[in-house]
């Protein structure tokens, strides 16, 4: 097992940090630990979370409403060079909405389509993958200009299943912006090769407004893509427990993931029972069958992730909650590993 500081030794330029994995396994606290680590390191930092229901206002014990980056406050006062946002769902939608309704209104309006708009904009904002469209359009803005700012952005996304849609998005975005574009030359060649000008096709072509707006789509998808498979600028750490579904989950997560490219971090295995709780709890039986059951799965971790495991944290006895509690899962991500891991 390669210690999470010696990945991030070996990775001096990391400046997209995702988490991921199963509901409920700890992606939050993952990505706040990792973002307080890279912030204490004298890095500016911006922790950015794009899940539909956030938490790192509960996280920090702070607030993040409005979409704007926030200061991290720490306790005695001041902060540190940490910002925190929590992207805001409906907004986010609601802006991409008009965009694409703008988009097929002039689709229509420059291919000389006598139609009705609207219920080509209904189809276009109500398929399945619209809003996790609408949120990879705004990771592509944070990454590309709003986020300039910062030496390193630490992405919360959302549970599994959306976030395999997030990573997907960057294949299928760049197949659809191929196929719109070649089919608005075509739209616009028909239409000037009708009108018995063929000289002027590629001049038709450059001042269509919209044309120029799939161009500039493409290019935006092209450089996030660049950057999304670039290993040596992005990472990807996968989060769970040791329980038997969330690691399934992150089995089949990350052999997605390499289905598309994307450079694997590695895996943070949350809410470890340390031996010496439960040794200093002799007579509870619950906890010595719990202990047990976890050795197993901790096995099965070792054996089928075993080289990816970067960091293990401990199961503490409150939550987390408050910029000390961050600051204990930070140290814990590069400096906990149980006694009897090695063992295994």
């Amino acid at each position: 097992m390669d210690r999470l500081s010696a990945y991030l030794d070996a990775h001096p330029n990391l400046s997209f940090v995702f988490t991921g994995g199963k509901g409920g396994v700890g992606k939050t606290i993952a990505a706040a630990g990792l973002a307080l680590h890279f912030a204490r390191g004298g890095k500016r930092t911006l922790l950015a979370s794009l899940n539909p229901v956030h938490s790192l206002s509960s996280v920090f014990d702070q607030e993040f409403a409005g979409g704007l980056p926030h200061t991290i406050k720490v306790d005695g006062g001041g902060g540190t060079r940490l910002e925190a946002i929590e992207v805001e769902t409906k907004d986010v939608v609601e802006k991409y909405r008009e965009s694409i309704g703008r988009r097929v209104r002039e689709f229509l309006k420059w291919s000389d389509i006598p139609v009705d708009a609207k219920p080509f904009i209904e189809i276009a904002v109500t398929n399945p993958a619209f809003e996790e469209s609408a949120m990879f359009d705004k990771m592509t803005d944070i990454m590309l200009s709003e986020g300039k700012e910062y030496d390193v952005i630490v992405f919360d996304t959302a549970a599994v299943a959306n976030a395999i849609r997030l990573i997907g998005l960057s294949r299928i975005y760049g197949l659809w912006l191929g196929r719109m574009i070649e089919s608005r030359k075509e739209a616009l060649s028909l239409r000037v090769q009708l009108a018995f000008r063929r000289e002027k096709i590629m001049e038709e072509v450059r001042k269509d407004p919209l044309m120029a707006d799939l161009i500039d789509m493409n290019d935006r998808f092209n450089q996030v893509k660049k950057v999304l498979l670039d290993p040596k600028r992005t990472a990807f750490f996968f989060v769970t427990l040791p329980l038997a579904l969330p690691i399934s989950v992150v089995e089949r997560f990350i052999e997605s993931v390499r289905s598309y490219d994307v450079p694997v971090g590695g895996v943070i295995v949350n809410q470890v029972l340390p031996r010496e709780v439960v040794e200093a709890h002799p007579d509870e039986t619950y906890l010595a069958n719990k202990y047990e059951e976890q050795l197993g799965y901790l096995r099965r971790i070792k054996t089928n992730l075993g080289p990816l495991v970067r960091a293990q944290v401990p199961l503490y006895e409150s939550e987390v909650r408050g910029t000390a509690s961050v600051e204990r899962v930070s140290r814990d991500l590069f400096s906990y590993e149980p006694d009897f891991w090695r063992d295994l």
